[in-house]
């Protein structure tokens, strides 16, 4: 059985939509926002669900962080597809940084998403005509909306894109041993927060079309 994840209705609406009557077995679960909801409902869900769960694919928006002059950066609408997740801002918070724990007393804080669902999803993608970035997701507690923590962010971790839930998905979907594949269509850059060009709906709508596509093709 796959699940199908996201943040919000919002999100999972568009999906529950395009998903049809046949096909592979899907179930759904909308997470919440942030880590912790996420952490608390999947691990409720997969302790108490009936069904045996091989696959999470977690979808949703993402903010794309500026990358440095010469590297490909992802636009508003472009589809990315996670290599690793981290917990970005896990640690002291200071003014120009965040000064990050010992491992010792927050375990691991790099997850690795699976390579072979990583793989089956580009080609999916690349078979339908749509391109997609690869490489890290940066998972944080509160929202950037500064130019300056952001390219923090992006140079400490090399991020591509920054969410709030799925190192969240990562971790437990490690603990209870399911292959999961992240998904992100970006709906705005991390930059000086600016919500009026924002293109939150639009992001919703495509991240579910590329989800249940993908989902939809790992049955053939």
């Amino acid at each position: 059985m796959i699940l199908a994840l996201a943040a919000t209705q919002i999100e999972m609406q568009p999906f529950l939509l395009q998903w049809p009557g046949t096909g592979p077995s899907c179930l759904t679960l909308v997470t919440g926002v942030g880590p912790m909801e996420t952490a608390l409902r999947l691990t409720r869900f997969l302790s108490e669900t009936g069904q045996r769960i091989h696959t999470a694919v977690n979808f949703g928006i993402g903010g794309a962080y500026l990358q440095p002059g010469g590297q490909l950066q992802p636009e508003l609408l472009d589809i990315c597809l996670a290599e690793q997740e981290v917990v970005g801002d896990l640690g002291i918070c200071l003014q120009d940084g965040v000064e990050y724990l010992d491992r010792s007393l927050t375990g691991d804080l790099t997850f690795q998403l699976d390579p072979g669902l990583l793989g089956i999803g580009r080609k999916i993608l690349a078979e339908a005509g749509g391109p997609c970035f690869c490489g890290m997701f940066v998972t944080v507690n509160a929202v950037t909306a500064t130019r300056a923590r952001g390219d923090m962010l992006q140079h400490r971790w090399q991020g591509v894109c920054e969410n709030m839930e799925g190192a969240a998905v990562a971790r437990v979907c490690r603990e209870f041993a399911i292959p999961c594949l992240e998904l992100r269509v970006i709906s705005n850059y991390v930059e000086d927060r600016k919500p009026e060009n924002w293109r939150l709906r639009e992001a919703c709508l495509k991240a579910a079309q590329s989800a249940a596509l993908i989902i939809k093709g790992m049955s053939v």
